[in-house]
């Protein structure tokens, strides 16, 4: 299993309105990024996410985060999101989201959790909250896991600790309000994003 963009750093836009979205977008493509997602609890993303795939969905991985339920999966279906990501280990909505042909990264916090996922067919793992359990909690569930299955650290991830959820076993992260804020400006987004993409490029290097 491999995760299908170049760069492992998913944006996460949560409370990003409709009309604000293109232009954080954008900033983050221009910067590198290749995977952005809009939570469901942000306002009118149905809107955002499918003017967001319709834009850039050649340039970028595009979809949707805080995904609970099977029946916003077939919403997201008919927008061409092609990214779902949970925050919790759902099977029905993990089933779904692979049977609709997405990417689905699947929250979980043990072994069970990240098992029941794999085995419901998510392509990869999101241990949330990252920052909660730690770099060396993260390093030994991943001794259990198949290794070649995606694994990334949500929850409390900055430009200075990337590096360590790195070191542990991560492939990447999920990047929340050290990225993005709701309401914050263009010009913030742009800057946290290069932070980002270059604290990622010196921990691989």
């Amino acid at each position: 299993m491999n995760w299908p963009t170049k760069l492992p750093l998913i944006a996460i836009l949560r409370g990003i309105r409709p009309d604000e979205a293109e232009a954080h977008v954008a900033a983050l493509i221009d910067a590198g990024f290749d995977a952005i997602e809009i939570p469901l609890n942000s306002p009118e993303w149905s809107r955002s996410i499918a003017s967001m795939v319709a834009a850039f969905g050649h340039q970028a991985l595009i979809g949707a985060g805080t995904v609970l339920e099977p029946e916003q999966v077939d919403q997201l279906s008919v927008i061409n999101s092609r990214l779902v990501v949970t925050p919790n280990t759902d099977v029905a909505v993990i089933q779904r989201a692979v049977e609709k042909g997405m990417t689905v990264a699947a929250g979980c916090a043990t072994a069970s959790e990240a098992f029941t996922a794999l085995k419901a067919g998510a392509q990869a793992l999101k241990i949330f909250p990252s920052s909660a359990f730690g770099p060396d909690y993260i390093k030994a569930l991943k001794a259990v896991l198949p290794p070649d299955v995606p694994v990334f650290a949500v929850g409390g991830v900055t430009p200075e600790n990337l590096h360590a959820f790195l070191a542990a076993g991560c492939v990447g992260a999920g990047l929340g309000s050290d990225l993005y804020r709701a309401g914050q400006p263009v010009s913030r987004t742009a800057e946290q994003a290069r932070a980002f993409v270059a604290a990622y490029k010196d921990a691989v290097q």
